[in-house]
């Protein structure tokens, strides 16, 4: 059974932390096709970091040129992303609730590694908010831990103490450590494989217009473990479903 819900950032130790990462290691794997994803598919600026978190995405989007709010429900995240980003605008959302946004109003929502921690009945109640959100021609891009990320051993992450993972199934918690910070106890996410996401997806109104499984080529400067051969990470390129006509 997955545990309680808890945002394991709603914690000051690990939300400092967090703040000092950029994009080390692992995570580099994580952003580093996003740009090249966002020119292909998304036309517009106006954006959403859905999951902010300490402003790291949000910067990101930023530097691309996107009119971006950072939205999260940890306050001590927002603290830490105002802090690096004074200028920035960064919104807390009380249990995800999008409700000060408009329907239709923006070209592009990222959601990088929001999902991990959360529910699978939270994720089905957000996901149609977040489609509600787009235009059009807008596109919902979701960065998630792949299942396998969970089961092996990386450059900033170690699951060797929780072989009970192997035997997880979707819904149920997993624990994996970050080794790029301080702050070494487990973090507890929520698995859901790529099977489960895509019928999340349907299920929302939303379609995968495109999907990318990145793995390290060997040429960086990273001393990798699993990630030239095994990807982390997974990032859908969504957008809403076209109505039943």
């Amino acid at each position: 059974m997955a545990e309680a819900f808890r945002n394991v950032y709603e914690d000051a130790a690990r939300a400092r932390a967090y703040a000092e990462l950029g994009f080390p290691g692992t995570y580099y794997l994580a952003f580093r096709d996003l740009p090249l994803l966002l020119r292909k598919h998304v036309s517009g600026s106006r954006a959403l970091d859905f999951g902010c978190g300490t402003g790291r995405s949000t910067r990101l989007l930023k530097n691309l040129a996107f009119e971006v709010i950072g939205v999260d429900v940890s306050q001590v995240m927002l603290e830490q992303a105002r802090a690096r980003d004074p200028n920035g605008d960064y919104r807390l959302v009380v249990e995800g609730n999008l409700g000060e946004f408009g329907s239709g109003t923006l070209d592009l929502i990222l959601a990088a590694l929001t999902f991990d921690n959360v529910p699978t009945e939270r994720k089905k109640t957000s996901l149609p908010q977040l489609r509600r959100l787009l235009t059009p021609g807008g596109r919902l891009v979701v960065v998630v831990s792949a299942a396998d990320i969970y089961c092996h051993e990386w450059t900033s992450f170690s699951t060797r103490a929780y072989p009970s993972n192997r035997s997880a199934r979707d819904g149920e918690s997993v624990r994996i450590v970050m080794l790029d910070v301080p702050d070494r106890r487990p973090v507890i996410d929520i698995l859901c494989s790529d099977t489960l996401y895509r019928e999340l997806f349907e299920a929302a109104g939303l379609c995968v217009v495109d999907a990318l499984r990145p793995v390290a080529t060997g040429d960086e400067p990273v001393q990798w473990v699993s990630e030239t051969t095994t990807p982390p990470w997974t990032i859908y390129v969504l957008r809403a479903a076209q109505p039943h006509r």
